[in-house]
């Protein structure tokens, strides 16, 4: 995941707290004396799978270096209601400017985790690979694709820069699978870019054809496609290329879709339409 450095991470929280904090917690300033210490702890309501913990953890040594924070429950790991996850002790002013952040991102990465998880049990045993896509929230992708990885699924390409994905409109404003494939492998020759992967959409078995006749290319998408279409399409292609279906995939329709021999199935509502995980960060002692 090279998404995850600690520059993009030390970004991505200074900007989340910057837009929270503005010029100040004036509940907390106003009523909490700059002297207290208090206690609190990470209580999960609901049931799921937990992510967040390692960026929670840098949330709130980024608002207070000086907050001591004791982990009880690793990202990727079952929980239910009434585990506590963590505690953090330390300046109560400073407990309460991290925690909004820090449960927005907790409480939707473990959503993302979860349902990540379930609908890799429900491909148990086929083969076939769980796949996300950039259907994310605005600013928030990395933490969305990460919780992914912790539920146990895989992540497709980060943005439009790092693989190369030529969609139904790509092939259509260019003239065809044929002109959209040529004219992106000299694209990426003229820029000395040859590295990135192509993947080719395609939406019935003749596109597959011309993707074949062309070659060249990494992955095939067979969107939208019936069950038995794709397990044609998988026999036109031989192994040549991998292949990932698109579209069109629900709680319902996942397993009947990996068993027709498909390497990925990517799904947008991995990050798009799941519940978060419910929880919340509750004071447990005064310390001073």
């Amino acid at each position: 995941m090279e998404y995850l450095s600690e520059i993009a991470l030390n970004s991505f929280i200074s900007l989340a707290l910057a837009e929270d904090l503005g010029d100040g917690d004036h509940s907390s300033l106003g009523a909490i004396p700059e002297s207290a210490k208090n206690k609190a702890q990470l209580i999960v309501k609901d049931e799921g799978i937990l992510a967040g913990v390692n960026i929670a953890e840098r949330v709130f040594f980024k608002v207070d270096p000086y907050l001591k924070f004791n982990l009880l429950i690793r990202d990727g790991k079952a929980v239910k209601y009434g585990d506590i996850a963590f505690t953090v002790e330390g300046s109560s002013r400073s407990i309460l400017i991290g925690e909004r952040l820090a449960l927005n991102c907790m409480q939707r990465m473990s959503g993302i985790a979860t349902y990540t998880n379930y609908l890799n049990s429900l491909i148990a045993g086929t083969g076939a690979k769980l796949l996300d896509t950039r259907k994310t929230t605005p600013n928030f992708r990395m933490m969305e694709k990460w919780a992914v990885v912790i539920g146990g699924g895989h992540n497709h390409r980060y943005g439009l820069f790092d693989m190369v994905i030529l969609k139904d409109n790509h092939v259509d404003f260019s003239g065809g699978i044929k002109q959209a494939i040529q004219n992106t492998k000299e694209y990426l020759k003229r820029i000395n870019r040859e590295d990135l992967r192509i993947e080719v959409e395609t939406r019935n078995l003749k596109e597959v054809a011309e993707v074949l006749e062309v070659g060249g290319v990494h992955r095939i998408m067979l969107d939208n496609m019936s069950n038995d279409m794709m397990r044609e399409a998988i026999k036109m292609i031989k192994k040549q290329y991998e292949t990932e279906a698109s579209g069109g995939v629900t709680e319902k329709t996942i397993r009947g879709i990996a068993e027709t021999g498909v390497d990925y199935i990517s799904v947008g509502a991995l990050t798009h339409s799941i519940k978060s995980l419910d929880m919340s960060l509750k004071a447990v002692d005064r310390l001073v």
